[in-house]
């Protein structure tokens, strides 16, 4: 979507921190971090929101992108002491980016209940 600055990012538009890039799935750091580690991850492909992930094609890329956000918190050092993946669904949800993503937070303990 032209107007998606997810999709712009994901396009190579607009420049980001990126930590790690597949054909289906980008991770990259937010620029209003939580916690210390804090990355977006991003199908590559549109999605407004994991609500419009659904069916076969849908749960594939929901199954990708879990992957691939596992990977990346291996990769930065986070099995160890453990990390969080989160998706803001809405704007109810918190949700301010209608690109579906997840925010894996990481790098110091994390507090529940969230927000």
């Amino acid at each position: 979507m032209a107007d998606c600055i997810f999709c712009r990012i994901a396009s190579g538009e607009i420049p980001a921190s990126i930590v790690k890039r597949s054909v289906d799935a980008l991770a990259f750091h937010d620029l209003t971090p939580q916690a210390p580690t804090h990355l977006i991850v991003i199908p590559t492909k549109h999605y407004a929101a994991a609500r419009d992930a659904r069916g076969p094609e849908g749960e594939a890329v929901l199954g990708k992108l879990f992957v691939f956000a596992t990977e990346v918190a291996t990769q930065l050092g986070l099995d160890a002491g453990g990390y969080r993946l989160v998706t803001n669904p809405g704007p109810d949800g918190g949700q301010s980016v209608f690109h579906l993503h997840l925010h894996l937070l990481g790098g110091r303990k994390l507090g529940w209940p969230p927000g």
